[in-house]
This record gives C-alpha cells, structure tokens and sequence, in this order.
C-alpha cells in the first residue's frame, strides 16, 4: 500500500514537470493582451455664434508576457467658428517600455500637427527610465519617468527649431467600481535653454457603463513657452463624451 501511494505520487509529481504542463506554463507566460478604446465627442451650434467641433481618441495597448508593453495612442480634433479654420490638432504617440518589478524603461516615438500653436509638423524620438512607486493588477499606479527626446518642430511662418528636451512625466491611475481615474503630468524644458520649455496635463474621469462603454469627462491644458506671432502659448480642452473599449 505504501507503494501504490509512493508511485502515484511520483506519477503526478513527474505529470507536472512533463512538457504539456510546461508548455501550458510557458503560453500563459508569453500571452498576449490587446487592449482597445475609443472615444467620440462633437459639437454644432448655429446662431450669434457658428461652431462646429469634432474630437475623437484612441489608445491601443499591447503587452506581452510579464515585462512588454507596447502603448499607442492617436487622437484628432477639428473645429470651425464662423465658417473660418480654428482647430486642426493631430497628435501619434507609440511608448514601447520594459518592466520588472518597479522598474520601467520606455522608449518614445511621437508626431504632431497644431494649428492652434502654428505647428505644421512636430517629432519626437527618446528613451529613458521609469520607476513605480505603487502598481496594481488592477491598473492602478503612481510612477515617474524621465527621458531625453530629441525634438524638430517645424512652424506655419516657415521657421523651424531643433532642440533636445528633459521630458519628466507624472503617471497617476485609479480605478474603483465603476469609476476610473488618470492623470498624466509632463514638464520638459530644453536641456539647452531652460527659458524654453513645455508643460501639459491629461486628466480623465470615466464612468462605466453596461456592455463595454463609458462617459468620459477630460481635461487638457498645455502651455508652451515659445511660440510664433499670432499664437497663443496656453490652450485647454475640455470634451465629454462616450468611449468604448475591449480586449482580448
């Protein structure tokens, strides 16, 4: 009887180490997740004041495994007042990081188009590291980051500048029940003229809804030092609309 018990137990000790079982391991390991989510908003009104408004946003987030991410998000608005060209802003974003434990180190791919600022074409390209100081399997976070970008803005007057930036950001994510919260801080002056720099903040508070949508409220200022005659150095949008998101 001790036998019996001694081989049986062997058998499911050896079933567990056989390759089936790390095969399985190993794909639960090396999955892939894909995270999608889009949001539309818009605006008309006729009157004392014609206004037309269009924004819409999208983020698509790969991870693999338990150390890549691969975070893409692009967004568009246009807007006309009084039958006259106001907004046309165009921004692209791709953040590629590694991670482990807190750790993060991210690489940054990024363009722009702004006819609020004058911005014909804007690139940037970086990397740098990360650190969390709070992470959760529920998407909550506190974490800092720090990259050296490499930026070429060209301008409507026909001007252009060349320059490399400090870009430090300031990542909060909060979720619970229904309700999620993030907040995204930038500050990055040029490591070569601190008189020139950029500041920006994406806050978002969204609400869920039944079968994958939600309300989203966000806020969007940015305030750049140096712009061309005619611009403004401040801007901020705030948008209210529905989102919807999936992932497999």
């Amino acid at each position: 009887m001790r036998l019996l018990y001694l081989l049986l137990s062997c058998s499911l000790f050896l079933l567990g180490l056989s390759p089936t079982a790390k095969a399985q391991n190993q794909q639960q390991r090396d999955t892939t997740l894909i995270v999608y989510t889009g949001q539309l908003t818009g605006a008309y009104s006729r009157g004392g004041v014609s206004r037309t408004l269009l924004s819409t946003a999208h983020t698509v987030t790969f991870t693999r495994g338990l150390h890549y991410g691969l975070p893409m998000s692009g967004s568009f608005i246009y807007g006309k007042q009084d039958g006259f060209l106001k907004e046309r802003e165009l921004l692209l974003n791709a953040t590629p990081y590694y991670y482990k434990g807190r750790f993060r180190a991210y690489a940054l791919g990024g363009f722009e188009i702004s006819n609020l600022r004058g911005i014909t074409s804007r690139v940037q390209l970086g990397a740098g590291p990360g650190w969390a100081f709070y992470s959760d399997s529920l998407g909550r976070e506190v974490s800092v980051s720090n990259l050296i970008i490499r930026e070429k803005t060209n301008f409507r007057d026909g001007t252009s500048r060349l320059t490399t930036r400090n870009s430090a950001r300031l990542k909060v994510a909060y979720s619970r029940s229904v309700f999620t919260f993030s907040s995204l801080t930038f500050y990055q002056p040029s490591v070569v003229d601190f008189g020139d720099y950029r500041f920006s903040n994406l806050t978002t508070l969204a609400l869920k809804l039944p079968r994958k949508f939600s309300v989203n409220f966000s806020y969007n200022y940015t305030h750049e030092s140096r712009v061309i005659e005619g611009r403004f150095p401040d801007n901020t949008n705030v948008t209210v609309g529905v989102a919807y998101s999936t992932s497999r």
